[in-house]
């Protein structure tokens, strides 16, 4: 971080000229993303439905070979509507979807948010316990699956809570072939077909705190956490970065290989689209070789990014056509600072709208006056305090109030919960409550604590320093270690496990790293066993690289706190640990030994993580 970074009062004038070219959007973005009217009908489906009546015969989706416009994919999302609600569905029940990133998957939010039925949004790379947990927790009346899905949903079926409502949809343009569901599962395709094309009345009955769906968040406690995102945060969403940061027409489309069950994809992308009137190119995956061919083939003008996604480009070999390409706007989070003027460059980018936001927290940062290097500015009451990384607790003066820091000093984010930047919490009471801190800088004061360490880079902007406590980002997804060290327990050879992350170089996160103490000579395991059952058990990204092995008994504080910096400090560097490591390489099947060769490879970028 660099104190070239920190912005001064010539840097900000000389953004003038384009901040007011886009005044009327600005005013109308801050406006709706402070609206605290809770009798005005808003949300997804008002703005859908507005988009509609303006563009009707615009391209609102692209998939592969397929284009669906306004009017057809609005259509389709009454159909679903109207036959959620001929089963029972209303206003304020949870449907939980598991499908992957097809329009699909959108219409079927769509029709929900457009009944007032609340969506969970399950991560698809969930199975076993875990999915299982992530469905039950939310108490769903149905379940809507992509073919793609339905295998790991019936591995657990027995063990849910919902005995009925298990729809599918066939992973194929379902419009045109619906398709045959296999036995337990209603074909949705087929049930809707005749159902009312017509807007519902009750699109105009969501308002501002009514549930829009849930987004599943690993934490500090284990299991993943439900976050209800309702639609008035929809709504600030849709203002701050589909009017004010954003800002793409009718002519414009944005590109999205991001998974829609993540927030940057399914709330910035989409918003940012419905609110110009645009079109949302969706990738079912993303893939470094072919993402410019697909810009290309749907002539998009922005996509959607998080940081290990610019970094795949970024590695990928220079052509002499890498500024040849229509997009002239990105939107997301976690662009390095070490690759950014770089990338705009090589790619031509006029504006990285980088942000900083979480799906439960009430604070957020735009990079509305397109500075390089920060996650932008916030217009919403926050602090950056003093952060004691020892004690693990933020620093409070003689008086118990916190201390802010001072400019270019990096601290603890926290977000002032008030009437119009509320704290929505989670589906468990006692963790809403845990994420509060009281008494902050006066009596009575609440803030929500993100746990994100933050840079104060001056007028009112920010930078991104590191995420604090157990949990860590890789691929783009928070991993809870928690969660791991109770998977890799419950493993045969396993006695005692603690979790943290470890950079690799060249790549963006930390990547998972677990010390093990056995019950087994190591030489012994059947690695390949419990490599396979670790895969089983946790998504790709929550599965560790890294395995450490100790004869002795984990070291921890004395409130009995796993001592993890000293573990990160040393991470695999073979160097520094007189304990035996093994390493998951990309594309095998079992943990192996880490020899100095294949250490060295690894920090050589020989192997790509």
């Amino acid at each position: 971080m660099s104190n070239a970074d920190v912005i001064t009062l010539p840097k900000l004038l000389s953004k003038v000229p384009e901040v007011i070219g886009n005044l009327p959007g600005l005013i109308k973005g801050s406006k709706m993303s402070k609206n605290t009217d809770a009798t005005t009908p808003l949300g997804l489906g008002v703005a859908f439905e507005h988009a509609t009546e303006q563009n009707p015969n615009g391209v609102a989706i692209l998939y592969e070979d397929r284009e669906l416009t306004y009017k057809q994919f609005n259509a389709w999302a009454n159909r679903i509507a109207d036959y959620l609600a001929s089963i029972g569905l209303k206003k304020g029940d949870t449907v939980a979807v598991d499908i992957e990133n097809r329009p699909e998957l959108l219409v079927t939010v769509l029709g929900c948010a457009k009944l007032g039925v609340c969506a969970a949004l399950l991560n698809t790379s969930q199975k076993g316990k875990v999915l299982v947990h992530s469905v039950n927790l939310v108490e769903p009346k149905a379940v809507i699956v992509g073919e793609e899905l339905v295998a790991t949903i019936q591995e657990i079926r027995d063990d849910l809570d919902l005995k009925k409502n298990f729809f599918y949809f066939a992973d194929q343009d379902t419009l045109a072939d619906p398709g045959t569901a296999p036995e337990g599962f209603a074909n949705l395709a087929t049930e809707i077909k005749d159902c009312s094309s017509e807007n519902p009345a009750s699109t105009h009955q969501t308002f501002l705190h009514d549930p829009l769906f849930y987004i599943y968040t690993s934490g500090t406690t284990g299991l993943p956490k439900a976050v209800v995102f309702k639609h008035g945060r929809w709504e600030k969403a849709y203002g701050a970065f589909g009017f004010s940061a954003v800002r793409l027409g009718k002519d414009d489309r944005l590109y999205c290989t991001l998974p829609f069950y993540h927030a940057t994809g399914m709330v910035i992308c989409w918003a940012s689209v419905i609110a110009g009137h645009g079109g949302l190119a969706v990738a079912r995956k993303f893939s470094a070789s072919r993402f410019w061919d697909d810009v290309r083939k749907h002539n998009c003008t922005a996509f959607g990014y998080v940081g290990e996604l610019c970094r795949y480009l970024h590695e990928q070999p220079e052509k002499p056509d890498d500024a040849n390409n229509p997009v002239k706007v990105i939107v997301g989070n976690g662009l390095r600072p070490s690759i950014w003027k770089q990338f705009k460059n090589r790619f031509d980018i006029e504006r990285v709208v980088e942000l900083y936001a979480s799906s439960e927290g009430n604070v957020a940062f735009t990079n509305v006056f397109n500075f390089d290097n920060t996650v932008g500015f916030s217009p919403v009451s926050y602090a950056i305090v003093k952060y004691d990384k020892e004690a693990d607790e933020p620093v409070r003066d003689k008086n118990g109030h916190m201390i802010k820091v001072g400019k270019g000093e990096s601290g603890l984010m926290l977000g002032e919960i008030t009437d119009k930047t509320p704290f929505d919490g989670y589906t468990d009471q006692d963790k809403t409550e845990k994420a509060i801190f009281r008494d902050v800088f006066k009596k009575g004061d609440a803030w929500f604590n993100t746990g994100d360490m933050m840079r104060d880079i001056g007028f009112r902007h920010a930078q991104f320093v590191d995420r604090l406590g157990d949990t860590f980002r890789w691929k783009g997804e928070n991993v809870s270690t928690t969660e791991v060290e109770q998977i890799l327990d419950g493993t045969a050879p396993v006695v005692e496990s603690v979790v943290y992350g470890v950079e690799i170089p060249g790549t963006n996160g930390r990547a998972g790293m677990a010390e093990l103490r056995l019950n087994q000579p190591h030489g012994e395991v059947d690695w390949a066993g419990l490599t396979a059952e670790v895969q089983r058990e946790l998504p790709p990204y929550a599965v560790p690289v890294f395995l450490r092995i100790t004869d002795h008994g984990v070291e921890t504080t004395g409130t009995f706190k796993h001592q993890k910096n000293k573990l990160k400090e040393e991470k695999y560097d073979l160097e520094k640990v007189d304990d035996p490591v093994y390493v998951l390489l990309p594309g095998e099947s079992a943990y192996q030994p880490l020899t100095p060769e294949i250490q060295q490879g690894i920090d050589g970028g020989q192997y790509r993580f």
